[in-house]
C-alpha cells in the first residue's frame, strides 16, 4: 500500500468519527399533517382507522382516557381540560395518524339556559376552547347582554369571555322643556306730612315717603302718587305726601334643552352660568370657587328593549336672589333660589312624562305705624303705612326620550343657510342687514348651475347647486 492509499484511509476514518460525535437528527415521520380533534371534557368518542393499529401512544394521559377496543378502532375520553396528542403506528411500525386532541368544558346547559331564558336572542352563540368559554354574536338590548352574562357566569365550568354586541339603536335623546310662570302682586298704602308752624316742624316719615336733605328741607322717594300743600291760618303751612301703589307682575321662563347620549352613559347641560363666591382660607386670604345656577339637566338612559328606555332624570332650575345676599369680606354673595327634581321612570320611544306642583306661593304684610296714634280708628290712617307682597310661581318640567340615528348633513338644513350677504347698496343705502335677493353666480366660463334633483334649498328661490364643468 503507497502513500496515497494510506492516506485516503485515514481521511475516511476522521470524516467517520466526526459523523460519529456529532449531535443525532431527528426526521418527522409522520406521513401527513395532524388532525383537530374536540373532545368534550366528561363525554368519550370513538376514533375508526381503516387499517390495523400496531402501537398508540398518548402524550398527556391526565387529560385524556384511551383504550383499544379492537385493532382499528380506540376509544377516547375527555377528563381535563387542555390540549395533547395521539400518535397511531400502524404494519411494519410506521406511523400512521397523529391526532391532536382538545379537550373543552361541556357547554351543553349553558346552550339550553340560554335558548330557555332568552328564547328572542337566536343569535347568541357559546364556543369553548381550552379552560374557557366565549359568549359571541349579537343581542337586542343591554337587559339582555346582562341576564346571558349572568348566565354564563353561573353555568360556565371555566373562564368566561364577553363578546356580545348590542344590536339596534342604543343613542337616545332627551328632550326637556321647562315653563314656569311667576306671578307678584305688590300694594302700598303710604301718608307722610309735614306740619310747620313758625318754628316748629312735625315731620311723619312712614313708609319711606319723603326725607331731609342736608337743609333740611323735604324731599319726596320714589313711587310718590300724590303730593300737596296747603297753607293755614297764623303762617303755617301743611306739607302730605300719600303714596299709594298696586303693582303686578309677570315672568315667564322657558327653556327646551335637548340632549343625546349612548345608553348607560351620563349627559349634563346648563343654560345659565357661574357666580363667584369668596371662600375664607387661611392666612387671611380668600379663595373663589363658582356656583352654577340656571336650567341645569342630568339624565342617563338605558335601552331595555327595541320600545323601552329607563331612564334617570334630574332636572334643576335655579336663579340669583340679592335679596337674600350677605356679604363676605367686602365681597356681596348672593343666594341661589332652586328647585330640581330626580326620579326614574320607563317610557317608550317618543312618549312623555311630567313633573309639576313646584309651586312656591308666599307673602308678606307689612305695617309701619306711630304707636298709639296709628292704633286710632280713622285718624289713625294718617300715622301708619302699609304693604302687602304675594308671590306665585309654578314650575312644569316634560320630559320625552327618543331613540335616534345619526343624521346625514347633507340632508339637513341650518338657520343660516339662507342668508344672503346684502351688497354695498343694500347695506350701505337702504340699511338692510340681509340681502334681498339671490346673486348671479361668477363669470367662469362653465355651464349653467346643475339643479340638485329639484330640490330648493332653505331661502332660495328656484334651482340650485354647483357649476358643473362640460
Amino acid at each position: 500500500m503507497n502513500a496515497r492509499n494510506i492516506l485516503f484511509v485515514l481521511l475516511l476514518v476522521l470524516c467517520w468519527g466526526a459523523n460519529a460525535w456529532a449531535e443525532p437528527q431527528f426526521r418527522i415521520l409522520a406521513s401527513e399533517a395532524p388532525q383537530a380533534v374536540q373532545i368534550i371534557s366528561g363525554k368519550s368518542l370513538i376514533l375508526s382507522s381503516e387499517q390495523n393499529i400496531s402501537r398508540v401512544s398518548l402524550a398527556a394521559p391526565e387529560q385524556a382516557e384511551m383504550v383499544l377496543l379492537s385493532p382499528r378502532q380506540i376509544y377516547l375520553t375527555g377528563k381535563k381540560t387542555g390540549v395533547t396528542n395521539l400518535t397511531l403506528w400502524g404494519p411494519g411500525d410506521r406511523v400512521m395518524s397523529v391526532y391532536d386532541l382538545e379537550i373543552v368544558p361541556d357547554v351543553t346547559q349553558l346552550k339550553h339556559m340560554l335558548h330557555t331564558v332568552l328564547p328572542g336572542e337566536p343569535n347568541i352563540k357559546v364556543l369553548s376552547s381550552g379552560n374557557s368559554v366565549t359568549l359571541s354574536g349579537e343581542v337586542s338590548s343591554a337587559t339582555n347582554l346582562a341576564t346571558a352574562l349572568a348566565l354564563g357566569e353561573a353555568a360556565a365550568p371555566g373562564k368566561l369571555v364577553n363578546l356580545l354586541r348590542v344590536g339596534g339603536v342604543q343613542q337616545v335623546m332627551l328632550e326637556v322643556r321647562v315653563a314656569e310662570m311667576s306671578r307678584s302682586v305688590t300694594k302700598r298704602l303710604g301718608f307722610n306730612f309735614q306740619f310747620i308752624s313758625g318754628n316748629d316742624i312735625i315731620y311723619s316719615f312712614l313708609n319711606n315717603l319723603t326725607s331731609l336733605d342736608d337743609d333740611g328741607r323735604t324731599v319726596l322717594t320714589d313711587n310718590v302718587n300724590i303730593a300737596g300743600q296747603s297753607s293755614l291760618g297764623g303762617g303755617s303751612s301743611l306739607n302730605y305726601f300719600v303714596d299709594a301703589l298696586k303693582a303686578n307682575g309677570l315672568l315667564k321662563i322657558l327653556a327646551e334643552p335637548n340632549l343625546v347620549c349612548l345608553s348607560g352613559q351620563a349627559a349634563e347641560f346648563l343654560a345659565g352660568g357661574e357666580v363667584p363666591i369668596p371662600v375664607p382660607q387661611g392666612l387671611g386670604t380668600v379663595g373663589i370657587e363658582y356656583k352654577s345656577f340656571g336650567v341645569g339637566l342630568k339624565f342617563t338612559p338605558t335601552v331595555l328593549d327595541s320600545g323601552t328606555i329607563n331612564i334617570k332624570v334630574e332636572p334643576e332650575v335655579s336663579d340669583l336672589d340679592y335679596s337674600r345676599a350677605i356679604t363676605v369680606s367686602s365681597y356681596i354673595v348672593p343666594s341661589i333660589t332652586s328647585r330640581r327634581a330626580s326620579t326614574t321612570v320607563e317610557l317608550g320611544n317618543g312618549q312623555s312624562f311630567a313633573i309639576a306642583g313646584l309651586i312656591k306661593d308666599s307673602m308678606r304684610e307689612n305695617v309701619n305705624k306711630f304707636p298709639v296714634i296709628g292704633d286710632v280708628p280713622v285718624l289713625g290712617a294718617l300715622f301708619r303705612s302699609s304693604d302687602f307682597q304675594k308671590n306665585e310661581s309654578e314650575l312644569i318640567i316634560i320630559v320625552t326620550p327618543h331613540l335616534v340615528k345619526p343624521l346625514d348633513m347633507a340632508k339637513q338644513t341650518l338657520p343660516t343657510d339662507g342668508y344672503q350677504e346684502p351688497d354695498d347698496f343694500e347695506f350701505y343705502l337702504l340699511g338692510l342687514m340681509e340681502g334681498r335677493g339671490s346673486k348671479p353666480a361668477a363669470a367662469t366660463g362653465m355651464g349653467p348651475a346643475a339643479p340638485a334633483s329639484g330640490a330648493q334649498a332653505a331661502g332660495f328661490d328656484g334651482d340650485f347647486g354647483h357649476i358643473m364643468p362640460r
